[in-house]
């Protein structure tokens, strides 16, 4: 089972209160596929282990300008409360989450957790 790290937005993870995630690449996920929530997989120290948190299963995943989080102040909006940031501004998350301009393309990734 391929891997997705939420290092970030682990606590949201495992609250269950994120059920959208944003990556670059990822063009070929396909909905219905299951991922395996980690906490990080890159920068382990020798001796660390991957560790689990949550599976999910992907409901739908589509191409879009981060651009939109913000010329869509509903949309937006929604969509923080669905990354885990509930009032977060989209231009901070933007720029603190993904350090790259507003107008790139995303894989904006739709998930339900699987007991």
């Amino acid at each position: 089972m391929r891997q997705i790290s939420f290092a970030h937005t682990t606590d949201q993870v495992i609250a269950g209160t994120k059920d959208v995630t944003r990556r670059y690449g990822w063009m070929d996920i396909k909905p219905g596929e299951l991922l395996q929530g980690i906490r990080k997989g890159q920068g382990l120290k020798k001796g660390e282990h991957v560790e689990k948190l949550r599976k999910i299963r992907v409901v739908s995943a589509r191409r879009e300008k981060l651009s939109r989080l913000i010329d869509e102040p509903a949309y937006g909006a929604d969509e923080m409360r669905r990354e885990g940031f509930p009032g977060r501004d989209p231009a901070d998350f933007i720029a603190g989450y993904f350090q790259c301009r507003a107008y790139d393309v995303v894989t904006r990734i739709e998930f339900e957790y699987v007991e």
